[in-house]
């Protein structure tokens, strides 16, 4: 049975909006791969990777092999880019669902080979006839990649295979949400790196296939470095790049109306009286200066609601914002809601962040994300499997 009280609300039609805006950025040719990671950053990554399908989006991330096996197994047939690499354990299944991994240095070029010809001798057959993959380049983000001098050779190996076909080339930028000048310094010199490599494999007589390089920061505001494809996140989902915000964004020209897609809810389970000098949750934090009445709401950090956003935290009941006082615990946190307060009752609804002026909500995940000096990212994320999604329009 479902937790009634405690939920996420996902809003369909946000999502929509979202992806169409994007589009609008982009030139016709120029392809979408949108991130449905960890979860959808913690909305639905089954429900986004449906309406993609829909929207006619060219492919979808994934940052985990069994993110890729859920996806398959509900009927999703768009190409999934794995963004992070596999151990050798999991290629079988990489070749079974027809996921296609991010790979680079010869050691594990050759595994992934050797492992997909066995696959083959076995009686396996791809849709295409071959197994795609795309080469990691790291032009500076230092995560994983070959160097660009290391690129024609790898792509090489790769063109040596027997089953495996190299279908893009791709690199990530560190920062490129950042637009201070360092920032775009570093973003124009690793797009130059990343330049040399795509030339080099060229050069070698190798088609790179599909090249890409920006996340949601170049979809957003650098149209001359979107190669053929971009890799929206963060923006499907409704939030801006950290600094390449709106404001950012309309200076420069570019409209971008985001619309947030997760509303995170619960409900007041109980209301008690609390004298001057009592104190509330776990290491007394807060203590009671006058009589008052709390409101104890069922959901703590293992839903999401970190720990670290009290003291400060805001709650939206009925339309208006009450303090979380003490400490957030695993599984409830409490609200001040001032003496005799006849707007609150047991069961009335809690919002926590959510699109603001959309059923509630005062505030959206990225003002929750500074009080807790993080990101919306995480905010998200964040959110436990235990949460129901629920999907609305």
């Amino acid at each position: 049975m479902k937790n009634e009280t405690t939920r996420a609300i996902i809003y369909r039609k946000n999502i929509e909006h979202n992806i169409s805006e994007i589009k609008k950025l982009l030139k016709p040719e120029t392809k979408m791969c949108v991130a449905v990671k960890a979860d959808g950053y913690g909305t639905s990554a089954l429900e986004t990777a449906r309406l993609c399908e829909e929207l006619g989006v060219d492919m979808l991330a994934i940052a985990r092999v069994n993110e890729g096996i859920e996806l398959r197994q509900e009927g999703i047939k768009l190409p999934l880019l794995l963004l992070s690499l596999c151990c050798p354990e999991e290629f079988e299944d990489l070749f079974k669902y027809e996921i296609t991994p991010f790979i680079f240095g010869r050691d594990h070029i050759t595994l992934l080979s050797e492992a997909c010809d066995d696959f083959v001798k076995k009686g396996n057959v791809f849709a295409d006839g071959f197994f795609n993959v795309h080469l990691a380049i790291d032009t500076g983000m230092g995560r994983i990649g070959c160097r660009k001098e290391e690129a024609a050779e790898q792509a090489k190996l790769i063109f040596s295979s027997k089953h495996l076909k190299l279908s893009g080339m791709g690199t990530h930028f560190a920062l490129s949400d950042c637009v201070e000048q360092k920032g775009i310094d570093y973003t124009n010199q690793q797009f130059e790196n990343f330049l040399e490599a795509v030339n080099a494999v060229k050069n070698a007589g190798i088609n790179p296939g599909i090249c890409h390089a920006g996340a949601s920061a170049i979809a957003c505001s650098r149209p001359d470095i979107h190669f053929d494809m971009v890799r929206p996140g963060i923006i499907v989902y409704g939030y801006y790049a950290d600094q390449v915000d709106k404001k950012y964004l309309a200076s420069k020209g570019i409209d971008l109306e985001l619309k947030p897609v997760m509303q995170f809810e619960t409900k007041v389970s109980a209301i008690r009286r609390f004298k001057p000098g009592q104190t509330v949750s776990y290491g007394r934090t807060w203590t009671s200066k006058k009589e008052t009445d709390i409101a104890v709401l069922p959901v703590g950090y293992a839903d999401g609601l970190l720990r670290r956003f009290s003291p400060g935290l805001k709650v939206a009941i009925n339309g208006k914002e009450y303090p979380v006082v003490g400490r957030i615990c695993m599984d409830q946190c409490m609200v001040d809601i001032g003496k005799d307060n006849k707007e609150i009752k047991c069961w009335d609804k809690a919002v926590i962040f959510g699109p603001v002026g959309q059923d509630g909500a005062l505030q959206d995940a990225e003002t929750l994300a500074a009080l807790g000096n993080t990101i919306s990212y995480e905010v998200m994320t964040s959110i436990s499997k235990r949460v129901p999604r629920i999907v609305v329009d």
